[in-house]
Parts: structure tokens; sequence; C-alpha cells
């Protein structure tokens, strides 16, 4: 049986983790250092553990790769407690319930299924806590140094925008309101037909039962739905949408006036959390290369 761990995720990455029941199996009840960390001691036991919770994953990293993840986790903890970061038990049993609600089992459960695997919960834990405490040094340590260049953002957007996009609107919207969407999609059909523009489009509603007009006012087409925003970039003052069903009734959007205007605000704010993000990953990747570099690792 194959289960896996929905994403924990945090400021600046993700923990994806799988999970396999396997057989159980009987741990060493004694542990030698197989390597030092900045003061911080690895048991061989700790290694055989992480590459049990490997195997459970999928993971193909092997003993060494199990290792590297622990020195990894150890240089992290290390930075940590540099910064007097602390992560109480609390925060990690809230990451530990998390996973079980996102494999849909309860805690007892998830606990057992490790069990089952000759995991201990602790190990599960271990890394769970060195996730937590890192994020939370990335925040304190690179998120202030993170720097978004208003240039790169308005050179991003202004790829991003397409010809369709580079209008702006003010706009009515015509509702039919009620349901059976073919009735309503006829009346409004028909009010299309004889839709002469904005100033009459009052009026003309009164010729209709339920029918209301409503002012949505001043839109940059980056703020509309894309299958809206091409139709209406097809359209001149005065033009109508055609019908369509939404939650209410049925609708139409009238083009009152019409701009050409590049505006690229929505765009950047989309853009602005990804390059930031981007940015953070990389700041915060180099970080911890520094930090490695750095570190005391001793070797037994």
């Amino acid at each position: 049986m194959t289960m896996t761990f929905a994403p924990l995720r945090r400021a600046f990455g993700a923990m994806i983790l799988g999970l396999a029941v396997a057989g159980a199996a009987t741990l060493p009840s004694f542990a030698a250092t197989v390597v030092t960390v900045n003061g911080l001691t690895i048991s061989d036991v700790q290694v055989d553990q992480r590459l049990r919770l490997f195997r459970m994953e999928g993971n193909k990293g092997g003993r060494n790769g199990a290792l590297d993840q622990l020195i990894t986790e150890a240089i992290q903890m290390s930075e940590a407690k540099r910064l007097n970061i602390t992560v109480s038990d609390a925060q990690v049993d809230e990451a530990l319930l998390q996973i079980a609600r996102n494999l849909k089992v309860s805690q007892d459960r998830l606990v057992q299924m490790l069990s089952q695997g000759g995991v201990s919960t602790d190990t599960l834990k271990d890394r769970l806590r060195a996730s937590i405490a890192w994020n939370a040094v990335g925040e304190r340590a690179v998120a202030p140094n993170v720097q978004i260049s208003d240039l790169e953002l308005d050179q991003r957007a202004a790829q991003k925008v397409s010809d369709y996009q580079k209008f702006d609107y003010i706009l009515k919207e015509i509702i039919f309101v009620g349901s059976g969407a073919s009735g309503r999609s006829s009346q409004a059909s028909n009010y299309r037909s004889k839709f002469s523009g904005c100033d009459g489009a009052v009026q003309l509603s009164l010729a209709y039962t339920d029918a209301a007009v409503v002012d949505i006012g001043r839109r940059h087409a980056t703020q509309l739905p894309e299958a809206m925003a091409k139709e209406l970039a097809g359209m001149n003052v005065g033009g109508i949408t055609k019908p369509r069903v939404v939650e209410n009734g049925v609708s139409m959007l009238a083009i009152c006036e019409k701009t050409q205007a590049e505006d690229l605000t929505f765009v950047k704010d989309d853009l602005r959390a990804e390059v930031g993000g981007d940015s953070m990953k990389a700041q915060v990747d180099a970080y911890l290369a520094q930090l490695r570099k750095d570190a005391k690792i001793v070797y037994n």
C-alpha cells in the first residue's frame, strides 16, 4: 500500500513526503557517532532511521543521501540556535497532525504506519522541526534583504500582457435574473439585438421582466476573465457581449467607454509574489551553501 503526504508549504519552500507501509524492523540498542556538525552529533541510528524513511518515501538517495540530509538539518538547527530561534513541541505536533489530515488518517494511524515501516515518530518530527526552524531563519535573516526591482517587474509584466489586454473600459452589466437559463438567454439575446448603447440601457430593460442594469464602472482588461477580455477587445463603444449564464441568471456586458491603456498594475501584483518567491529561494539557497561552507563537520 502506498500513500503520499500532501505538501507542507511555508514562505519559501515545500516539504513533500511519501509514505509506504513496509515490514517492521528491530532498531539497534546502541548508537555510535558518525559525524559531528558544529558540535551536534549525528549517530548511526539516526542515519539508519532516516534511510528507512527514505525507503518509505521512495527516495533513492541511499545512506549517503540520508546522512547528507541530516548534516544539512544540523547546520540549519545550528543557525537557528545562533539566531535564538526555537521551535516548540506544539509546532512540531501541529505539523505532524497536518500530515495526518492530508493523508485522511488519524495521527495515531500515522504513527502506526511509521512504526510498521520501522521508523520512529521522532525521526519524522526531527525533520519537521528542522524545516520549521529553517523557515524561521529565512524569514528573519533573508527575507528583509530580498529586493524586487520595479524595472524588472515592469519588463516581465509587459511581456505577459497580450494585445487584447491593453484596453480600459467603463462597463454596464445587464442581468436577466432567475433560473431557467434557456428562457432567460432567449430574452437576453432579444435585448442584445435591440441594444443601441449605454444611454438607453435602462429604458430598454423596462420592457423585460426581472432585468436589471448595473453600473460596473471602470475596469482594465487585466481585471477581466480572459474570454471576456478577448470578446470586449474586438468590440467598439456601444457593443454588448453575448449572454452568459451566471449564478443568478444571465449576464451581458455593455461597453460605455473604451480607451487604449496598458495598465500593468494587476499583472505586477501577481508577478511581485512570483518574483519575490524565486528571489527568496535563490538567496536562501545561497545562505545555506555559505553556512555549509563555514560549518565544522568532523567525520568519525
